[in-house]
């Protein structure tokens, strides 16, 4: 597929599409959170409306702090001089050329210009006045590039703390002022360049409108041909292998974000924190938490980790508005087996990382130490007779058997048989006969 930058969009979408405007009516309808008041509004979010222009609102939102109006098609800066409090201005994905028309912006303290067709560094020079700037994002437009373009930047705005999300220390601001004057000659020079080559840029593009009836850029500004593929075909990509055909689960890491796995022993769970950036969307974030691994889909660009806004790769990139919305796929294999159903993902407010808590499965007791036991000493089998197996094939409770000649208690059994014997007569013992004695046989014994 072949790429030309010269001016967005095309004739076609030109006369398809009905040019967008600030309205009244939009301005209310994103004022609902101020009861669509709109002349006390402090805060309006007009992102991804296709706008083409900044107006009224300096007239009827005065009170304005917080401006968004990224992802749009606006070609330059207007008509926001007068908002004295705008303190943050969101210009992000635009068609912006030139830093220009911000002096009135007395209270601006941070600005957002990422990824626009900003090739004159030198018009930062008009943020001078603005003396409470402390955030500034050039990152994504074509002065970016330039040779020195940070030194450039940091010395000709002392009043700044950040640059492109990095902070700027006492160090970097003394060097950058070493030397100024080569460096702003040498981006004079390539800014000198770049207009050349955006000049030859819109001469192409003339010659292709003379050409043809109505073709790419006609409407004077930057477009992507994403029409033309002739001479340049791109491979098809091969396709995604998440699960193998033998059912092994792969760990793919697409949108290449930094994220920790560890295991809570005290609740049994499994914990995954996936470093998301922190200013990106929940919608734009798919999560899918199955037995054995876990999920999620990124939508969007790949991502890089940076601390206050997302690096995105140079100017000659294709806008996600004109592609559709890319789909990056984090997965990961767990060590055990999780209950999906009471898994939870929850995304942090101070870091805006990605959590999920899984707890593990029932029956997944995970050890944590081991204890000897000492070695049983084998023991000889019984041999019993069928009797006993026959006891234990039905579960008969097991007896003691005593040898009855081993008996050391009274038996009651040969007392009571003894009792019904008769006792034999006792003999006569002469010895205890006294001299004289006749036993008269009519006379009954004593007891």
């Amino acid at each position: 597929m072949q790429h030309q930058f010269g001016f967005q969009g095309n004739a076609r979408q030109q006369t398809e599409r009905k040019m967008v405007h600030i309205t009244e009516d939009l301005i209310r309808r994103r004022a609902e959170h101020n009861e669509c008041e709109i002349f006390s509004l402090e805060e309006v979010t007009l992102h991804q409306q296709d706008l083409e222009g900044i107006k009224h609102i300096e007239r009827w939102c005065k009170e304005l702090k917080i401006l968004y109006l990224q992802n749009n098609l606006i070609p330059r800066i207007e008509n926001v001089g007068r908002l004295k409090k705008l303190e943050y201005l969101n210009l992000a994905l635009n068609n912006i050329e030139v830093i220009e028309n911000l002096e009135g912006c007395e209270s601006l303290q941070k600005l957002d210009l990422t990824v626009n067709f900003v090739g004159l560094l030198s018009s930062v020079e008009s943020l001078k006045h603005n003396v409470h700037l402390a955030d500034l994002y050039l990152v994504g437009n074509p002065c970016s590039e330039f040779q020195g373009y940070r030194k450039y930047v940091v010395a000709t705005l002392p009043q700044l703390q950040r640059l492109d999300g990095t902070e700027i220390s006492r160090s970097e601001r003394i060097r950058s002022l070493q030397g100024l004057e080569e460096v702003r000659k040498e981006v004079r020079k390539q800014e000198t360049e770049y207009l050349k080559r955006r000049a030859k840029e819109r001469e192409e593009a003339g010659e292709e409108a003379g050409n043809k009836e109505r073709s790419p850029g006609f409407d004077g500004r930057w477009y992507t041909d994403i029409n033309n593929t002739e001479g340049n075909e791109k491979k098809p990509k091969p396709p995604r292998t998440l699960i193998t055909a033998e059912g092994r689960v792969m760990n793919v890491n697409e949108p290449k974000l930094d994220f920790s796995l560890t295991e809570d022993e005290v609740n049994n769970t499994i914990i995954l924190n996936l470093e998301v950036y922190r200013h990106m969307d929940s919608s734009l974030i798919d999560v899918d938490i199955q037995t054995t691994y876990a999920r999620v889909n990124v939508k969007g660009k790949k991502l890089q980790k940076s601390n206050s806004t997302p690096v995105i790769p140079p100017v000659w990139i294709v806008f996600l508005r004109l592609h559709g919305t890319a789909i990056n796929i984090f997965q990961m294999l767990l060590p055990a087996e999780v209950k999906p159903d009471s898994s939870t993902a929850l995304r942090s407010q101070t870091s805006g990382h990605l959590v999920l808590n899984m707890p593990r499965a029932e029956g997944e007791i995970k050890v944590t130490k081991k204890v000897p036991r000492p070695p049983i000493a084998p023991q000889q089998k019984r041999v019993g007779s069928q009797e006993d197996d026959k006891r234990k094939l039905n579960k008969v409770p097991e007896r003691l058997e005593v040898d009855p000649s081993k008996h050391t208690a009274v038996d009651l059994n040969i007392v009571r048989s003894l009792k019904h014997q008769e006792a034999p007569p006792p003999e006569a013992d002469e010895r205890c006969f006294s001299d004289g004695f006749v036993d008269d046989p009519d006379v009954p014994p004593l007891i």
